[in-house]
């Protein structure tokens, strides 16, 4: 490629902030892959956040790229997969995968979208020390003629519009708010963008363990407590696991949970024949991964932060918080989570 930018370049990246900001730009924070765009004429690569390539997993991106930008520029965005009214990130990881017939089904079965917020190289000009709002002009014009699955984010410098939409557009499968200061340049790398994502807190039962990666038979060490929630049938589902802890921390709660140690041969919500051998609301890996996992009697309560749910599940690793020995683990269902409001994808991307 003979672009101004070129791989490799790190994106620029966003700090976490407990509120919205005033007095800067703001935009939708997406739920998918961070993705730099490098185009080149017919050349196009897709890369990570982390370097790597992407091209290969999203032919029908590649393909609409090339139809709905200019010929030689370089975007920032994310891939994401619209699932009707809103974001489906699980059917976005799906699509890595290393068979390229399950690739060309997924792509077209599942096809991604690309949203752009930043343009980075335009012809043979890089905008990288361009402020903010220049560039976003810039990309306006440049795809002012784009077609799905090409998309343009909604930016607003109202901080008001900005926490509506912190509330309204998670509905739709969307992380939140990201500001951005209208004069500041591009500076790979560095977190000079802020975000703000949702947190939610949750009283979960702890009702199994795994080691972590440096325990030792001398010195056992908690690697991550797997937590769970009462569904309305009376079961014990899965739903994430908490895994930040102090070294000094994962020694102490391994003699802590050693009182709640299964007997042997007690039953257990996950492994009795009733879910034959698979952890309600876990893949199908669950029978496998099960050798791997130290079953507790669902006695403990703790309460756990988290950001939102991706189905029954926690979208990411919750933070443990505290241990509840007030409260009764079959009191621990979904009904305690927050139920978001459901939000039309269409409003946010403008589509018809």
């Amino acid at each position: 490629m003979t672009l101004p930018v070129r791989p490799p370049l790190e994106p620029m990246l966003a700090r976490p902030a407990a509120a919205i900001p005033d007095g800067m730009a703001y935009e939708p924070k997406w739920d998918g892959f961070r993705c730099l765009v490098f185009r080149d004429n017919d050349e196009v690569e897709l890369i990570s956040r982390n370097g790597k390539p992407l091209t290969g997993y999203f032919p029908e991106m590649v393909a609409a790229v090339l139809a709905n930008t200019p010929p030689r520029c370089v975007l920032d965005g994310e891939l994401v997969v619209i699932d009707g009214p809103r974001l489906d990130f699980v059917r976005l990881t799906e699509r890595i995968h290393p068979a390229a017939s399950r690739i060309d089904l997924l792509s077209r079965t599942w096809p991604a979208s690309f949203v752009a917020w930043d343009l980075l190289a335009l012809d043979d000009t890089a905008l990288l020390d361009e402020p903010f709002r220049h560039r976003r002009g810039i990309l306006e014009r440049s795809l002012a003629h784009a077609d799905p699955p090409i998309y343009l984010t909604p930016l607003t410098t109202d901080s008001e519009l900005a926490r509506r939409w912190f509330s309204q557009f998670e509905g739709a499968g969307l992380d939140g708010v990201i500001a951005k200061p209208l004069d500041g340049p591009y500076l790979p790398g560095q977190r000079a963008m802020v975000k703000v994502k949702h947190k939610r807190e949750a009283d979960v039962v702890v009702a199994g363990y795994r080691f972590h990666k440096k325990s030792t038979p001398q010195r056992p060490l908690l690697g991550s407590l797997q937590l769970g929630l009462y569904d309305e049938t009376g079961l014990l589902q899965f739903v994430g696991v908490a895994a930040a802890f102090p070294e000094a921390t994962r020694a102490a709660l391994v003699d802590k949970l050693a009182a709640f140690a299964l007997p042997d041969g007690a039953p257990h919500p996950w492994s009795g024949a009733d879910v034959a051998g698979r952890r309600p609301g876990a893949i199908s890996r669950w029978s496998a991964e099960l050798k791997a996992v130290e079953l507790l009697e669902p006695r403990l309560v703790c309460t756990v932060g988290y950001e939102h749910m991706e189905g029954t599940r926690f979208r990411h690793t919750a933070r443990f918080l505290r241990w509840r020995p007030d409260r009764e683990p079959a009191s621990c269902t979904f009904e305690q989570l927050e139920e978001v409001v459901s939000f039309d994808l269409d409003g946010i991307l403008g589509r018809s």
